[in-house]
C-alpha cells in the first residue's frame, strides 16, 4: 500500500512500549521510515545517517554543526539558534557518533513540531556550505591572522570542543581502544576530529563527505508519537524526498573487524601540570569486542553482566580490582552503539605499571566466577535492576521517544530489524531462563576468557606534555608563515577578514522572518500545577504527589543537616558518598548492594543546600535520599533504608580508604571534565552564603579529599568517627521530612511503612548551628595541564538593592543564544557559553571548553552596553519569549514531577509566584531588558571572576587574577 510515496513494509504491535511500529520505504529516494504510533503527545523526528569516517580530521562532527548554519529555505547565519530561540521544542540537538550522525527534535505542539522538521529537513539535504565556505572555517578550522605581522593560529568551534575532549585522560583511553581494537575499519578513526588531523580536511573533502553520504537513500527517518502520520508522510514526500532519485550502487556499509590473534597493548602520554604528583595516576581501559549489535540476546546479557560484574559496590571484579590496590576506583562499560559492541573495564587512579596485575587480577576473578559458578542472588539482582529500568523508561529530559530511536539505530543501522533492541519480554525471560543454569557463566568463558580480541590502553601522566606541545605547534605555524609569500599571507588575513564580517554581519528580517514562528496565543497563559498534599506521619511531614506512576512508588528523605558543625561539612559531603557502600549493622556491603538491586530502582545520596526563594542570605541544607522501588516491594525499599540511615557502620578503615580514594578519582574527573561548573561554583562561592555552602562539596571538597588520602595513616580514626557523629547529627526524626510520588490510594499501603521507619529513628533535639562563610573575590586561576579554560564571572544583584524578575528568564534565552553564542562561541572559537539568573539574586556568566581568558572577560563587560542598545522586532521579542517558555514546560516524568513539587516547598515558593514569574515572561518586550543593563553592568562592575584552564595561558595573564591556583597536587 502506498502514501505519499511511501510503501508500507509492516505493522507491528510492541507492547512493551504500548505502541505500533510502521515501517516504510520512499519509493522513490529509497528513504527508510519508522513511525512508533502511541498515545505520547511528546512527539519525536529524527533524520540519521549512516556517516563513516576514513581519517581522523572529524569531518562527521564538523558538519554535524555546519549544516545547522544556513540552507536553501532558511538563509540565516545560525538557524539552529533561532529554533532553540523561538521553538517549544522538548529537544533539539544533533549527534555525531563513531559511525552515524543523528539529527532528532521534540515537540508538544503539532504546528512546532512540524516547523522544527521543516528546518532539520531543509539543513541536511540543502545547507549553504558549497556557496559560504567560511561555514567549515567558522565550525571546523581556520587559519586565523588579523594582520599580515601577527602570529598565525588556528581557531574552530569543534577544533575547541576537541582540545577539550582530548583534555580528559579517560576520553584518551576511549579514542586509543577503538582505534586498536579496529585497525581496518571506520572505528580505527576519530569521527569527532582529532586537534592534531582537524587542520588537514579541505574545503573539497568537506563537501564530498557531504554529497556522498547526506542522500535519502541513506537516510533513517524515524516519527514517534501521537499525530496524523498521512500528513507527516505527504510533507515529507513533497517538500523534500520527491526532490531526490535512488543511488544507484551506493553502499555505506559498516565494515566487521577481523578478530585478533593475540591481546595488544597501548600506553599513550597524557599531560599533568609540572607541580604536579605524577603518583598514581595513570587511567586503563581493558576492553574486548563482543558479538554483533544485531545479537540482541548478547547485548541484553552484556548489560546485565556489566551491572554484575563492576556496577555496584559489591561487583566481584571491581572489588577484587580495589582490593588488589590497582586502583582508586573501577567501572565498566559496554559500547552497543557499534556494529561490534565492546565491553572495557575502566581503572581510574592507578600505577603506570599496574598493567600486568590489571589483567592478572581480571582474568582469575572471571575464571573463579565460571569454575564456581555466579552468586544467584547476585544475579538476580543484576537482572531485575535492568528490568526496572526497561520498564521505568525515565530518561530524564530526555524524551522516551529520543531513547528508543537510540536503541533501534543499534540493529537498523546494520541491517538489523530496527525493532530488535525494543522487544525485550522475550529476552528477559531468557535472562531469568538464565539463572538455573550456568548461561552468563559460558557467556564469560566464551567471549571473555577465550576472547583474545582485546586491547590494554594505559594513558600515563606525562608533566610538561602540554606545554611542549604548544610549543611545536606555535613553531610549526611561524615557520609555515614563513614559507608562504606575501600575497598568501594577504589572503589569509582577507579570509579571516571576511569570517568575521560574516560572523557580526546581522542576519536580514527577510532571513529570520523565514524561520517560521509561533505566536504568543499558542503559549499557555497558567501555569500547570503539580497536585500536592501535606500529610503527617509521627509529628513529621509528608509531601504526597498523587500522580500515576505504574505502581512505582517514589520515596525522598530530606533530611536538616544544621545540627552538623561548620568544621564537619566536609565529612557531610563524604557521608553521602559512603551511604549505601559500607557495612551495616544487617550485613556487609555486598550484600546490602545485592538486596538494594533485588528489590529497587536505585537508592541514591545527596548533599545540597537549597536557596529560599528571593533571599539572597537564607538557604535549607539538606541531605536527600532518592529512593524507588514498584509498591509491592516497598517492605523491602524501607527496610534498607533503616539498614543504610540508622545502620551504617564506619568503623571498617580499610573500606574507607578505598572509598576516600574511589571519591577523590570521580572528583578528579570532575575538575578536567566540567570545568565551567568548577569555575561557577568557585566564584559564586565569593558572594553567595548557599553557594560557599555548596562549594565545600566541590573544588574544597576535593582538596579535601587529596589530603585525606594522602594522610591516612593519621587521620583513618578521626575520619570514621566523624563520619559517625555526623550521621548521628542528621539521622533524627525531628530532622526528616518525606516526598512521596504515588496514585493517592496507594499511599494508604505506604502510610504504615513511613510510620515504622519514622518510629525507629533517634528523636533528635540537637540544635541547629550556624555557618558563617568569608565572602570575598578571591579571583582565583585554577590551573591545570588542559588545553582550554572555563572563565565564570559572576555577582549577587540582590546585595545591589535590585529585585529578580521573570523577565530575567528571557534575558537568559537573549544572551546565551544570541550575545554569547556570538561573541564567545561563533567568534571566539569556544564550545558554548550561558547566562544564569537566581532568584536569590546570584547572576553568572561562564564559557565551556574555551581557547581564550582575557577576550571572553571583555565580553562579558560589554554585555552592559549590548543591552542599554537592545532593540529588536516584535517577531523577534516574541521568539525569544517562546524560546524561554519551551525551557519553562519542559515534559517531567512522574518523578520529576515529585522532585520539583517538594523542593517548591523546601524553599518556599508558591504556585502564585511561578504564575506572577511566567506572567512577566509573557509580558516581556525590549524595553524591559534594557532596564536590565544596569543589573548587568553593575554586577560585573564588581569583578568576581573563576578561571579553570590551561597553566600557561592562566600563567601568561597573571594579572587579572588574585592568586593561581594548582588544581591537582
Amino acid at each position: 500500500m502506498m502514501k505519499s510515496g511511501f510503501r508500507l513494509i509492516a505493522t507491528q504491535t510492541v507492547a512493551e512500549l504500548a505502541s505500533k511500529a510502521h515501517t516504510y520505504e520512499h519509493e522513490q529516494s529509497g528513504a527508510r521510515l519508522v513511525y512508533l504510533e502511541n498515545d505520547d503527545d511528546n512527539k519525536v523526528f529524527s533524520i540519521t545517517f549512516k556517516t563513516p569516517p576514513a581519517d581522523h580530521t572529524g569531518v562527521p562532527h564538523i558538519l554535524e554543526h555546519s549544516v545547522l548554519c544556513g540552507s536553501r529555505k532558511f538563509p540565516l547565519k545560525e538557524p539552529f539558534v533561532e529554533l532553540i530561540k523561538g521553538s517549544l521544542n522538548t529537544f533539539l540537538n544533533a549527534m555525531t557518533f563513531p559511525d552515524k550522525t543523528m539529527y532528532p527534535v521534540a515537540s508538544q505542539n503539532d504546528k512546532d513540531f512540524r516547523n522544527l522538521m521543516d528546518v532539520y529537513l531543509d539543513a541536511v539535504f540543502f545547507p549553504v556550505i558549497y556557496e559560504q565556505p567560511e561555514v567549515l572555517m567558522q565550525e571546523g578550522w581556520h587559519y586565523e591572522l588579523e594582520a599580515p605581522e601577527g602570529e598565525l593560529t588556528y581557531k574552530g568551534v569543534v577544533y575547541n570542543e576537541m582540545k577539550g575532549v582530548f583534555s580528559s585522560p579517560e576520553s584518551l583511553v576511549e579514542r586509543k581502544t577503538l582505534e586498536v581494537l579496529f585497525p581496518d575499519t571506520t572505528y580505527h578513526f576519530e569521527s569527532g576530529g582529532d586537534p592534531d588531523f582537524i587542520p588537514q580536511l579541505t574545503q573539497e573533502q568537506f563537501l564530498d563527505f557531504h554529497r556522498r553520504y547526506y542522500h535519502p537513500a541513506n537516510s533513517y527517518i524515524y516519527l514517534y508519537g501521537k499525530m496524523n502520520i498521512e500528513e507527516q508522510l505527504a510533507f515529507l514526500d513533497e517538500a523534500y524526498l520527491s526532490r531526490f532519485q535512488r543511488q544507484e550502487g551506493f553502499v555505506a556499509e559498516i565494515e566487521r573487524q577481523s578478530p585478533f590473534a593475540a591481546p595488544l597493548e597501548v600506553v599513550v602520554p597524557y599531560p599533568v601540570d609540572a607541580s604536579e604528583s605524577q603518583e598514581g595516576k595513570a587511567f586503563f581501559g581493558l576492553s574486548q569486542v563482543v558479538g554483533e549489535a544485531c545479537d540482541a540476546e548478547l547485548g541484553l546479557a552484556f548489560a546485565i553482566l556489566n551491572h554484575l560484574l563492576l556496577g555496584t559496590p559489591g561487583a566481584p571484579l571491581k572489588q577484587a580490582l580495589i582490593a588488589a590496590g590497582i586502583g582508586q576506583d573501577v567501572l565498566g562499560r559496554y559500547e552497543d552503539a557499534l556494529v561490534q559492541p565492546v565491553f572495557s573495564i575502566l581503572v581510574r587512579g592507578a600505577a603506570a605499571d599496574a598493567g600486568d596485575k590489571l589483567r592478572q587480577v581480571v582474568r582469575q576473578t572471571l575464571q573463579e566466577l565460571v569454575t564456581k559458578g555466579i552468586d544467584k542472588e547476585l544475579l538476580e539482582a543484576s537482572i531485575n535492576r535492568k528490568e526496572f529500568e526497561l520498564r521505568e523508561a525515565n530518561f530524564g529530559s530526555h524524551p522516551k521517544g529520543l531513547i528508543y530511536h537510540i536503541r533501534m539505530l543499534d540493529s537498523w543501522l546494520y541491517g538489523g530489524d530496527p525493532l530488535l533492541h525494543l522487544t525485550y519480554e522475550p529476552l528477559l525471560a531468557k535472562m531469568k531462563e538464565g539463572l538455573g543454569g550456568r548461561y552468563f557463566e559460558e557467556l564469560i568463558e566464551r567471549h571473555l576468557l577465550q576472547n583474545p580480541h582485546q586491547v590494554l590502553v594505559a594513558a600515563v601522566p606525562e608533566a610538561g606534555l602540554e606545554e611542549r606541545r604548544t610549543e611545536e605547534l606555535r613553531q610549526k605555524l611561524a615557520q609555515l608563515k614563513g614559507t608562504l609569500a606575501p600575497a598568501e599571507v594577504q589572503l589569509i588575513c582577507e579570509q579571516t577578514k571576511q569570517l568575521k564580517a560574516r560572523q557580526t554581519k546581522p542576519d536580514s528580517p527577510e532571513a529570520l522572518a523565514s524561520i517560521p514562528l509561533l505566536a504568543l496565543k499558542d503559549i499557555e497563559k497558567k501555569v500547570t500545577r503539580i497536585p500536592q498534599q501535606q500529610r503527617q506521619v509521627e509529628g513529621r511531614t509528608v509531601l504526597l504527589q498523587p500522580i500515576f506512576t505504574n505502581r512505582i512508588a517514589y520515596v525522598n528523605l530530606y533530611f536538616d543537616t544544621t545540627a552538623v558543625d561548620q568544621a564537619d561539612l566536609p565529612y557531610l559531603f563524604l557521608l553521602s558518598s559512603v551511604l549505601g557502600k559500607v557495612d551495616t549493622c544487617d550485613g556487609s556491603y555486598q550484600q546490602l548492594a545485592k538486596e538494594i538491586n533485588l528489590h529497587t530502582g536505585g537508592i541514591s545520596y545527596q548533599t545540597m543546600a537549597l536557596p529560599k526563594a528571593y533571599d539572597a542570605e537564607a538557604y535549607k541544607p539538606r541531605l536527600l535520599v532518592k529512593s524507588k522501588a514498584l509498591l509491592q516491594k516497598a517492605p523491602q525499599l524501607f527496610r534498607l533504608l533503616r539498614s543504610v540511615c540508622q545502620g551504617s557502620r564506619y568503623d571498617n578503615l580499610a573500606r574507607l580508604k578505598e572509598l576516600v580514594a574511589e571519591s577523590k578519582a570521580r572528583m578528579g574527573l570532575v575538575m578536567l571534565e566540567y570545568g565551567h561548573t568548577v569555575a561557577l561554583s568557585r566564584v559564586l562561592s565569593y558572594v553567595s552564603p548557599v553557594e560557599s555552602y555548596n562549594e565545600s562539596g566541590v573544588f574544597t571538597y576535593y582538596r579535601f579529599l587529596e589530603d585525606l588520602e594522602r594522610n591516612w595513616a593519621d587521620q583513618a580514626e578521626q575520619t570514621s568517627a566523624a563520619l559517625q557523629r555526623v550521621a548521628q547529627r542528621v539521622f533524627c526524626l525531628d530532622r526528616l521530612q518525606w516526598g512521596v510520588t504515588c496514585e493517592e490510594e496507594q499511599y494508604a499501603e505506604l502510610e504504615p511503612l513511613l510510620q515504622q521507619f519514622a518510629a525507629t529513628l533517634p528523636a533528635g533535639g540537637l540544635p541547629s548551628v550556624s555557618y558563617r562563610f568569608e565572602l570575598q573575590a578571591a579571583n582565583e586561576g585554577l590551573m591545570t595541564a588542559g588545553k582550554v579554560q572555563y572563565v565564570a564571572k559572576a555577582y549577587n544583584f540582590a546585595k545591589l538593592n535590585y529585585a529578580y524578575t521573570g523577565s530575567m528568564k528571557v534575558l537568559e534565552t537573549v544572551l546565551r543564544f544570541d550575545y554569547l553564542w556570538n561573541r564567545v562561541r561563533v567568534q571566539g572559537g569556544a564550545y558554548g557559553a550561558f547566562a544564569r539568573f537566581d532568584r536569590n539574586g546570584n547572576l553568572a556568566f561562564a564559557s565551556y571548553r574555551d581557547p581564550n581568558l582575557q577576550e571572553t572577560l571583555q565580553v562579558y563587560g560589554e554585555m552592559e552596553d549590548y543591552l542599554r542598545s537592545f532593540a529588536v522586532s516584535e517577531r523577534e521579542m516574541t521568539k525569544y519569549i517562546i524560546g524561554t517558555m519551551s525551557q519553562l514546560d519542559a515534559p517531567l516524568t512522574p518523578s520529576m514531577k515529585g522532585e520539583k513539587a517538594e523542593l517548591m516547598w523546601l524553599i518556599e515558593l508558591t504556585w502564585e509566584q511561578v504564575q506572577q514569574e511566567r506572567d512577566a515572561v509573557l509580558s516581556t518586550n525590549a524595553a524591559k531588558l534594557k532596564e536590565l543593563a544596569e543589573v548587568v553592568g553593575a554586577c560585573m562592575a564588581r569583578n568576581h571572576i573563576c578561571v579553570v584552564g590551561n597553566a600557561g595561558k592562566l600563567q601568561e595573564q597573571a594579572g587579572l587574577f588574585g592568586k593561581l591556583v594548582s588544581v591537582f597536587s
